[in-house]
């Protein structure tokens, strides 16, 4: 999915709006999100306020309100949007007419540029996660998991076809974790990564010990 591109909105049992137009609703979250992020990496979470946050996202904070109800709702939203810009690329990938070792090559590609793109988002995540409400934490684990769980089924799905070696569930299980955090280590050791590769070389040398793991047994 392109940059610009938001997710579905989240549904009213999980953050409730004011809004009633879904696409206005992804529209201004997406900026508030944006926003919230720059702050929270610059000023740190508890120093940050929703004024700060509205003013960053030229909104009045009445307007702010309209959308998100509290920080915790904000950073649930970056947790969410994370996680549905990492599905959709991935899905998308896999659904192309490529067909064992190189679509999930390019699975793998897509996921690392979404990695890339969303780097502040991803480093946030991990490091404020601990301040959302007991059920959010818990919804953003299982989404975290859920993406694992994408590339453990495309796995499955390939594994014995197209020259592809069979693999068992622990063998599934490990790759799919492999993949998900190295792409996620892009974002979270970046101060060390990202001095020695650019992101095409990570992707170049992490794919190769990926599908070395599958292909070299």
């Amino acid at each position: 999915m392109a940059k610009n591109t938001p997710p579905s909105p989240l549904t009213e049992t999980e953050v409730p709006t004011q809004i009633k137009n879904p696409d206005l609703v992804r529209e201004k979250r997406r900026r508030i999100i944006d926003s919230t992020v720059t702050l929270f990496i610059e000023h740190g979470y508890h120093k940050t306020t929703t004024r700060m946050i509205a003013r960053a996202a030229n909104f009045s904070i009445g307007s702010l309100y309209e959308y998100v109800s509290s920080k915790e709702d904000l950073l649930y939203l970056v947790c969410h949007t994370i996680h549905e810009e990492v599905k959709e690329a991935v899905e998308k990938a896999l659904a192309q007419t490529q067909q064992g070792k190189e679509q999930l090559a390019e699975a793998i590609r897509q996921y690392f540029y979404v990695c890339d793109r969303m780097a502040d988002h991803i480093l946030l995540m991990y490091q404020v996660t601990q301040f959302l409400p007991d059920k959010w934490k818990e919804q953003v684990l299982s989404n975290e998991l859920d993406i694992t769980q994408i590339f453990i089924d495309a796995l499955g799905s390939l594994s014995g076809k197209n020259n592809i070696p069979k693999l068992d569930d622990n063998d599934l299980n490990l790759v799919g974790h492999n993949i998900s955090v190295l792409g996620q280590m892009w974002a979270f050791r970046r101060w060390h990564v990202q001095k020695k590769f650019n992101i095409e070389d990570y992707i170049q040398i992490q794919a190769r010990f990926i599908l070395g793991l599958i292909f070299n047994r």
